[in-house]
């Protein structure tokens, strides 16, 4: 798509308020493929206060309009599927079909349930002699990242316009050319205007701006927990409402008498997957001392199907190379065992790093604490299942998991045991409706679902 040189406020295409463009590259070639605005605090400040506006008649639309406006919503985003999958591939590098099947279809999956949600969702409920209203909380200020930028926007705005809230979306500076398109699909949808608004520009500029802004009830936002932490606090200042999905170290526990070979394959797969570019990958896999070595084994052969420029196309910007080449090197430094791949760049072009695998891990290696956001992934050894257990407790996140076991019963004792928002019980597949998110520095609130939903509702108490 060609980038709009312009900000998405109020319903229509505006100029920045300053001079400033951010320049988009395709990770693959590093060519500049398009330039957007660098928004302003006056950018922001004109996007709030048009959401501002539009939210009293929106909040009182009645449920079944604002559902017929998500379908509508739907249904564009389900019709420009290609080009959506084309620009996503453009922007952050992701080979095609991975963005024809998940960066382009998932949104339509979930923008179709908040459709039916906003429809079907009790927003007032009898209790004694009290009648409890569910109302929206008001304007939204959403940001996004780039790994996951159409997925990321949706889950987000879909469930604020259910509730009757509306929206400013400033999205992450790499993946731009996917928030403007979802602009244009919102104008299409029919969406009144103001009530979605984008504004593109630096975390540090836009970002802060809008977390500030005293026109903003609740902030939404996924990302770094670095990041996180200063969102939570400004907000916190101004006692606004956040909901934070922020990092992840997950834990794939393969329990003695699972299918170690389906573990293992599916776990690759799970690492691998957009690069390793994903907050719930399970980059760490827990294998009892009897197996281990099997494990080892087959995650080496199963990670050299992962070729570079083919089944796994860059990372996002020479940063993120540059930050994951270095988490390989300092897991060789702390002494694991490099099973497959290494530090060295695969290509000369584009910002590839080689799908990695280590063995020999311990818990108190950098590798298997902190969030790498690439494509490797850490093998570690337990004694018995209660030290499975530990290890796969001891990070400071608790985003997401799996469980492998001989039946779904053991693996779910095990799995009602961990400190983490959401558990694979088996290669459990996935639900647009299950709630997303984490415990502890993996960050507060839940996406997805109803639960989702609830994160843009207020609650007021009627007593007759």
């Amino acid at each position: 798509m060609k980038a709009h040189d312009g900000m998405y406020i109020g319903g229509q295409w505006r100029p920045a308020e300053g001079p400033d463009t951010i320049a988009v590259v395709n990770p693959a070639d590093e060519q500049v493929i398009g330039h957007v605005p660098a928004g302003t605090a006056a950018d922001v400040d004109a996007a709030v206060r048009a959401a501002r506006a539009a939210f009293p008649a929106w909040a009182t639309t009645p449920p079944a309009e604002r559902a017929a406006r998500i379908a509508a919503l739907r249904d564009v985003l389900a019709a420009r599927k290609d080009e959506i999958a084309e620009t996503v591939t453009a922007e952050l590098g992701a080979p095609l079909a991975l963005s024809q099947a998940v960066h382009a279809g998932v949104p339509v999956l979930v923008a179709g349930s908040y459709a039916e949600l906003a429809a079907t969702y009790s927003f007032e409920e009898k209790l004694g002699n009290s009648t409890v209203l569910l109302e929206p909380v008001g304007v939204v200020g959403a940001i996004t990242p780039w790994n996951y930028p159409l997925h990321q926007i949706v889950a987000k705005v879909a469930p604020a316009l259910a509730a009757g809230c509306t929206v400013v979306l400033k999205p992450a500076e790499d993946t731009p050319l996917t928030a403007q398109l979802f602009a244009e699909a919102t104008e299409e949808a029919g969406l009144p205007a103001g009530v979605f608004n984008l504004v593109t520009g630096l975390g540090p500029v836009a970002g802060q701006a809008l977390a500030e802004h005293e026109g903003v009830d609740l902030v939404s936002f996924t990302g770094s927990t670095a990041v996180g932490r200063r969102i939570g606090a400004t907000a916190g200042a101004a006692v606004k409402r956040v909901a934070l999905e922020l990092g992840g170290k997950s834990a794939n526990v393969i329990l003695p008498g699972a299918d170690l070979a389906k573990a293992v394959n599916v776990g690759v797969a799970n690492v691998m997957s957009n690069s390793g570019q994903t907050c719930s990958a399970w980059t760490r896999m827990l294998v009892d001392g009897e197996r281990y070595e099997e494990a080892v084994a087959l995650a080496a052969a199963a990670v050299a199907k992962y070729v570079p420029g083919e089944r796994v196309g860059p990372l996002v910007n020479a940063k993120q190379q540059a930050r994951v080449r270095g988490y390989i090197e300092k897991g060789i430094e702390e002494g694991a065992r490099l099973v497959a791949g290494g530090p060295e760049a695969p290509h000369a072009t584009g910002y590839y790093v080689s799908p990695t695998v280590f063995a020999d891990v311990t818990p108190g290696m950098a590798i298997a604490q902190e969030e790498i956001f690439g494509p490797v992934l850490s093998i570690l050894k337990y004694e018995d299942v209660d030290d499975a257990l530990r290890i796969a407790n001891d990070t400071v996140y608790g985003l997401a998991g799996a469980v492998w076991a001989a039946d779904d019963a053991e693996a779910v004792a095990f799995a009602r045991r961990m400190d983490t928002g959401q558990v694979d019980i088996n290669g459990g597949r996935f639900n647009p409706l299950a709630p997303f998110g984490g415990y502890k520095q993996s960050g507060v609130g839940r996406e997805l679902g109803p639960h989702g939903l609830a994160e843009y509702l207020q609650t007021k108490s009627l007593q007759f």
